[in-house]
Parts: C-alpha cells; sequence; structure tokens
C-alpha cells in the first residue's frame, strides 16, 4: 500500500498530491490524506495535483489548438475578440488587463493576451438577466485553427469533471463528508483561459510584468503550465516570493478568494504572479521567453450561497464574512481588473 507520505510527496517547497491514490483508499487513509491537504491549504494554497485520470490526448488536442490560435496573424485573432468591454469570452488582446488592480495595487497593463470560454450549456430554468449577461455569455469562437472548438470543449468538460473529483478533496480536508459540496457544483460558472505570454522584444514599462500579482477570485484555479517554463511565483508565508514549477504530468492547483471566504481564511488564497524572464533565463532579445499556460477557474453555482462554513468557526466564533452569492460575488470581481 502507498503511504500518505508518498501519496503527498514533497519537492523543494511544493507538495505533490496523488489523485488516484486517494480515490482509491479506504476511509481512514482518505482522511490521513485530507488532513495533509488541510495542512497545505492553510499554508500557501497551492499543490501540484497527478493521476488526474485526463487522457493525455486531450490535454494536448487543446494545447496544440490554443497555441495555433495564439500563432495566427493579429487581424485573424481579433475577429474572435470580446464584442465590449467587460464582455467575459472570446479573445483579449494583449495589455487590456491589469490584474493587480484586483488588488487596488495601480500597474502597467499585463504583458499577456488570453482566449475566455464560459460554460458549455445553459442550465435549465436559469432565467437571472445578469447570469445570462455574464456568465452564460456567448463564447466567441475563433474560425481557426480548424479542430479548435472541439479540442476546447472537450478539454473544458474534463477539468469541470476534475474540479468535482478535487472539492472532494477538498471536503474531506474540512473533515466534510466527502460529497458535501457537490449540489454547489452541478450547473458551476466555471471559465476556461488559455493564456499566451509573447516573447518580448522590447523592455516592459517600469511595473509592467506579464500578469500582475493577485488571487484567483473563485473556489479553485487548475493551471497547466508550459513544460520547463519559469516566471510562476507565490508569496510563501515568510512572504518572500517563491518560484512554482512545472511538473510533467501534473496540474497545479490553488485555492481562491471564495474558498477562502467559505473556510473563513483558515485557507488561503495566496497571491501569485508571473514575472519577465531574464535575459539569462531565455528573456527579452532571446527569442525563447515565450510561455503559454492554460487555466481553469472552477466556480460554484450562479445561486450558490457562500456562507461560512461551522466547521470552521471556533465554539462563539463569528465569521468574518457575510454570505455571498456566487455569480454577482464574481462577476464583481472580474469587472474591477478590465481596462
Amino acid at each position: 500500500m502507498t503511504t500518505s507520505q508518498e501519496t503527498i510527496a514533497m519537492q523543494p517547497a511544493f507538495p505533490m498530491f496523488d489523485l488516484g491514490q486517494f480515490e482509491s483508499a479506504g476511509i481512514e487513509e482518505k482522511k490521513v490524506l485530507g488532513a495533509e491537504v488541510d495542512r497545505i491549504c492553510r499554508g500557501t494554497g497551492f499543490l501540484a495535483v497527478k493521476n488526474h485520470g485526463i487522457p493525455q490526448s486531450v490535454i494536448d488536442a487543446a494545447w496544440s489548438k490554443a497555441r495555433a490560435f495564439f500563432d495566427l496573424l493579429p487581424e485573424q485573432k481579433q475577429r474572435s475578440k470580446a464584442p465590449y468591454k467587460g464582455y467575459p469570452y472570446g479573445y483579449l488582446g494583449p495589455e487590456l488587463e491589469a490584474l493587480a488592480k484586483s488588488r487596488n495595487v495601480e500597474t502597467p497593463p499585463d504583458l499577456k493576451e488570453s482566449f475566455n470560454g464560459g460554460p458549455l450549456r445553459v442550465p435549465q430554468g436559469m432565467n437571472d438577466p445578469e447570469a445570462l449577461a455574464f456568465c452564460y455569455a456567448d463564447t466567441i469562437w475563433p474560425e481557426a485553427p480548424d479542430g479548435f472548438v472541439d479540442a476546447w470543449k472537450a478539454y473544458y468538460s474534463a477539468l469541470e469533471d476534475l474540479a468535482v473529483r478535487i472539492m472532494r478533496v477538498l471536503a474531506t480536508a474540512l473533515g466534510l463528508r466527502e460529497g458535501y459540496f457537490d449540489s454547489f457544483l452541478d450547473a458551476p460558472i466555471s471559465a476556461l483561459r488559455a493564456l499566451n505570454y509573447p516573447e518580448q522584444h522590447v523592455a516592459p514599462k517600469p511595473g509592467q510584468i506579464r500578469a500582475g500579482a493577485h488571487t484567483d477570485y473563485g473556489s479553485l484555479t487548475i493551471l497547466l503550465p508550459q513544460a520547463g517554463s519559469r516566471g510562476l511565483e507565490i508569496i510563501t508565508p515568510d512572504g518572500a516570493w517563491t518560484e512554482v514549477p512545472p511538473t510533467p504530468g501534473a496540474f497545479v492547483i490553488n485555492i481562491g478568494d471564495l474558498m477562502a471566504r467559505w473556510t473563513n481564511d483558515r485557507w488561503v488564497s495566496t497571491v501569485h504572479r508571473v514575472v519577465n524572464p531574464s535575459v539569462e533565463e531565455g528573456g527579452q532579445g532571446s527569442g525563447k521567453d515565450r510561455r503559454q499556460s492554460m487555466a481553469f477557474f472552477h466556480q460554484p453555482n450562479w445561486h450558490a450561497e457562500i456562507r461560512v462554513l461551522d466547521v470552521c468557526l471556533a465554539q462563539g466564533e463569528t465569521p468574518k464574512y457575510e454570505p455571498v452569492l456566487s455569480g454577482p460575488y464574481l462577476m464583481a470581481k472580474f469587472k474591477a481588473t478590465t481596462r
């Protein structure tokens, strides 16, 4: 039998969790593994997940089609651009977003471009006008490359399922029944974002980086970073910026603001950023500094009420946060970062 120490193996300053081992474990072993995940989420809120069960063919197809899209000429990409400022889906061109603004920090716009897509279906009976206009808005699909839409939808569906499975790990980590969060996630308003950080042919403006320091808004984020890439950093409990290494065959998972709120800040929504590579690391002028990633931002149902969990309150303790609805909370956060 694999021990919990082997299931959550520590790389230097970064933990790795074996999801398949957790799912095949007995009740008592799951509790042990959950306690370790609780410890990680209290500290940095970041971990890598391997043995996740997503077919490599699904990952490779989405990755290659996203890269091919970003390789298109600017005017071709612009045909699928978001139709107006604040529209959540479609192509978002370079230097149109400054994530640090979500923390009230003014910086030059981030050095990246993205393609963004939302839920693949509208749940039956959904009639909230804000939900329909925002989270369930149409994705503005590109005309090219061929196969992009099918690859994107297959990857989105796989990550939507993976997010539910990870939330079951998190429920166990909190001492809840494994399926506690399932009812909050039967019509999630998650978004998938393919990100491209182009080669830097000119020096960035003062204070300008690839993605400004920020926290993510939702319950959790599932990130697929480019193999061998550098630049993703988190603030560790000692206050230092620490690099997050991409691990072959693994996703990087991080806790978002909504989960921190749900747990009354028992768990950390860690500040992270993507910095510019140095010339020595393949930076400006080297021709090697392009970077790609795919981030799945998991978000509970639009009408899900996020109320501080009783298990995260000591006897007599008052919650730090008032209840919020998942959708309106996300929409307010998103609008704060668009320029």
